[in-house]
């Protein structure tokens, strides 16, 4: 366990009774935590666990804290939001040290604006800290940046799942951004609908873009496939890669896919 005695304190969140922290539990490796994480779970004494966050971060918690998990999953039965943020302001009103964790960071598709958004509407306070979002680990993870003087003047995080009743994002308006700015493009949870950014994304980036889909990144079960735009969807499917995964598409990915090609190794392989 990481020891954040030595620290200054002022340096680190203030948890306490009558305020929620919001705590990016970042992309799976429990190592990838920072301190202010660290002290935060530390202080708790109520947890309410997103399904995503590895047990080993849990390792953190105080053995006297009451740790509820709150599994949010695409595709899976999930824990009603609503719920959510009614265990936790009945956790605040009981006078507990309230921790919400979740995956990645809660600013990043983590729903942790609508989460601030509702405790301070009831006059609870929010403290949030930030985590490692599963997009930067993933091209991380493979030695490859999201921007690259050459490459790269920016990157967009985009989620390909569409709330009901929105018509979700505009991949064709998107490709031509990315090829007129050089931009990377990272795709959370777009395994559902792969064909569709496919198809969207040809429409304004050339086939021979370079891509890659990055499964479980940071854990020890990550696995990832180099490819490209035209290639995307095969790749998905001949090595088996799902949820939860990364798409990453953009000339970035260039030197991963000739590493692949030059070694001769599988598509899809097992992480160190």
């Amino acid at each position: 366990m990481i020891s954040t005695q030595a620290l200054p304190l002022r340096t680190l969140p203030l948890t306490a009774p009558g305020q929620v922290t919001l705590v990016g539990a970042g992309p799976g490796d429990p190592e990838l935590l920072t301190l202010k994480a660290v002290r935060a779970i530390g202080a708790a004494t109520v947890l309410l666990v997103d399904d995503l966050v590895n047990d080993a971060v849990l390792a953190h918690a105080s053995p006297r804290a009451r740790i509820i998990h709150v599994g949010k999953r695409g595709g899976c039965k999930s824990t009603p939001q609503s719920f959510i943020e009614k265990l936790m302001i009945q956790a605040v009103q009981e006078g507990e040290v309230v921790v919400r964790l979740k995956g990645g960071d809660p600013f990043i598709f983590g729903r942790g604006g609508e989460e601030v958004e509702h405790l301070q509407a009831v006059g609870i306070p929010v403290t949030v800290v930030n985590g490692i979002t599963a997009g930067l680990a993933a091209v991380s993870s493979l030695n490859v940046p999201l921007t690259h003087r050459e490459h790269a003047h920016g990157v967009i995080f985009v989620t390909g799942h569409a709330k009901p009743g929105d018509s979700g994002t505009d991949w064709t308006a998107l490709a031509h951004c990315a090829r007129e700015a050089k931009l990377t493009l990272v795709i959370y949870m777009g395994i559902s609908s792969a064909s569709a950014i496919q198809a969207g994304l040809l429409q304004g980036l050339p086939a021979s873009t370079p891509a890659a889909i990055v499964q479980r990144a940071s854990l020890p079960q990550q696995r990832h496939a180099a490819c490209t735009l035209a290639n995307l969807v095969e790749t998905l499917q001949a090595e088996q890669l799902g949820s939860p995964s990364i798409l990453v598409v953009g000339d970035v990915i260039s030197g991963l896919a000739q590493l692949q090609q030059d070694t001769g190794a599988a598509g899809a392989r097992q992480a160190a």
